[in-house]
């Protein structure tokens, strides 16, 4: 799949990744464009036998009679009649299938190309918001697209082919006609953008609710043992009840200028056609003001151009209704941009990395500008070593650039080999990385446990769970391995969720762990009893644990602190 490549957002904004997004899919919405202007042009040689057949029959009607009507005419158009009225739905739906198809398409690349982002920030995404954000902008914001897509992209095109195209066979049988219509038109858009505009201001506001619906949301989640524990239930969930009420008056706001946008357009094209109806049957009557006695559209023209006059306006008619689908996209879009703009370094090594023991890790000179200072370590194989330092001193950024997402001057070595040159996937495939806060998922025990070995069997994740004491626990729960957990790790207390995040790694069985503040959330007892479970667990690997707090820690090799100038090694 073609990659959407970033651009300044000074070239388009929104408009220019709704192009980006779509270039890819060019070939399936022209295909679409093709048949759309196929079903018109049916429509028009259908309007065009259907007036040659009425007019026929009306002119023997009135000469000889209705005995006299001419059925061998019937017989004639009747195959190419019936050619047509089946033909164009299967034109429709052909447009149809194709532009689904190319919304599905674009859809599914741009939130595979958002993930992607995502992914090769790493644990700094957690700058751009927290994470039920992100899913709402991944999956809400994202599946916005789908209206402009399907819908609008082709019809914008169709709403200038097909009634200039009707145009020209109107203007064969009447300039003034025509001239109605080419007169009236330009109202439906203008009114169409008018309201647009502020369809488009109300959707993108109601994007940004939403996001801040589902961010407070979440954290009223993941606090609800506070808010039990101090009887505040009832007051979130009234702010959860204003902030829907609020969500559900802005949305039909939302939908009510929608529909006015549709009434308004409907009555401009309703008027129109009825200005073109009245010309032409004053006409007829040979009673128009300018034109007495004569008859200036025959009766054959007359029943074409009002056969047509419908569909001229109906294009204008359906890009109105959609036209909120442009501007839904384009809010949705607008939100997208941060992170589709978002310069994300990727990593550059492509050389293979197999390790059969715990390697040796070495910094010569490591600096991240703005973030870490130059910086010397070397780490011995199988050698735990403890990283201190204030906050901002670029603890968390050299776990980062170590794990391969951030850009950095200087050098890492493994085993003397640079990181730049060893393939980054092979790399995590050897380390443990434990943040502060376990990144586990809605799902039960097993299901979590199987994010770190997807093919770990339930004996497994007992041994696991048993070697970081959390086994005794489960077995005591009716469901043991299947008892469901809520959002990061809802259901269990903090010791017992590092302990969770501790077998998780252990499943992993990597030679390198990377540990951020493990303890950080943690009440001292409970940190004392992880620390205990790190000292029998990391020996053998080698081990980076950054941690502000020493207590528990006296079976580290060294600790290095990051505040002096140079690099203090201290012995534990």
């Amino acid at each position: 799949m073609k990659k959407i490549r970033p651009t300044e957002a000074s070239r388009g904004g929104a408009q220019h990744w709704l192009r980006q997004v779509l270039a890819p899919h060019k070939p399936l919405l022209n295909a679409a464009l093709v048949l759309g202007y196929l079903s018109a042009l049916l429509l028009v040689w259908q309007s065009w036998l259907l007036a040659l057949l009425f007019s026929d029959w009306l002119v023997a009607w009135q000469q000889l009679g209705a005995a006299a009507l001419n059925l061998s005419l019937l017989h004639d158009l009747l195959p190419w009649l019936l050619l047509c009225l089946l033909l164009r739905p299967l034109l429709q739906y052909g447009r149809e299938r194709l532009c689904q198809q190319a919304s599905l398409r674009a859809r599914s690349g741009l939130r595979e190309q958002l993930l992607a982002q995502l992914a090769a920030l790493g644990p700094g995404r957690q700058a751009l918001g927290a994470d039920a954000v992100l899913g709402s902008r991944l999956l809400e914001q994202v599946d916005a697209l789908d209206g402009y897509i399907s819908r609008y992209h082709v019809q914008r095109y169709l709403v200038v082919l097909v009634p200039l195209t009707l145009l020209l066979c109107i203007f064969y049988y009447s300039p003034l006609a025509g001239s109605l219509m080419l007169v009236t038109a330009p109202l439906v858009p203008l009114f169409m953008v008018l309201l647009g505009k502020a369809a488009a201001a109300a959707s993108q506001k109601q994007f940004v609710a939403l996001a801040r619906m589902s961010g407070r949301f979440m954290d009223l989640l993941r606090g609800l043992k506070t808010l039990q524990h101090l009887q505040a239930v009832p007051q979130a969930e009234a702010e959860v009840a204003q902030a829907a009420e609020h969500y559900r008056a802005g949305t039909m706001s939302v939908l009510r200028m929608a529909f006015l946008s549709g009434a308004v357009l409907e009555f401009f094209s309703a008027l129109a056609i009825a200005l073109v109806a009245l010309y032409l049957g004053l006409g007829l009557l040979g009673i128009l003001p300018w034109a007495k006695g004569s008859i200036p559209v025959p009766y054959q023209g007359a029943l074409f151009i009002l056969l047509l006059a419908p569909e001229f306006y109906n294009p204008l008619r359906q890009l109105g209704s959609d036209y909120h689908a442009k501007a839904e996209a384009e809010a949705a879009l607008t939100e997208l941009m941060p992170l589709l703009e978002l310069q994300v370094w990727q990593h550059p090594g492509q050389q293979p990395l197999r390790l059969s023991a715990a390697p040796a890790i070495a910094f010569y000179r490591l600096e991240i500008p703005q973030r870490l200072a130059p910086f010397d370590l070397q780490l011995a194989a199988g050698e735990r070593v403890i990283l201190q330092g204030a906050s901002g001193s670029g603890k968390s950024s050299l776990l980062q650039a170590l794990l391969g997402f951030l850009p950095y001057d200087g050098e890492i070595r493994i085993n003397q080999q640079s990181l730049l040159t060893l393939r980054r996937a092979d790399w995590h495939q050897q380390l443990g990385y434990l943040s502060q806060q376990p990144q586990l998922l809605h799902g039960n025990l097993a299901d979590n446990l199987r994010l770190a070995a997807p093919d770990a069997s339930d004996a497994q994740l007992v041994a696991v769970l048993d070697q970081v004491a959390l086994w005794p626990l489960i077995r005591q729960l009716p469901l043991q391995l299947q008892t469901p957990l809520g959002e990061r790790g809802l259901g269990l207390s903090g010791g017992q969720l590092s302990r969770l995040a501790l077998a998780q790694l252990l499943l992993r069985d990597t030679p390198v762990w990377l540990l951020d503040e493990p303890t950080a959330h943690l009440d001292p007892q409970t940190a004392a009893h992880i620390n205990a479970l790190l000292e029998r667990l990391s020996q053998g690997r080698t081990v980076l644990l950054v941690s502000h707090d020493l207590c528990g820690l006296a079976w580290a090799d060294r600790v290095v602190s990051l505040d002096a100038p140079s690099v203090t090694q201290v012995t534990a």
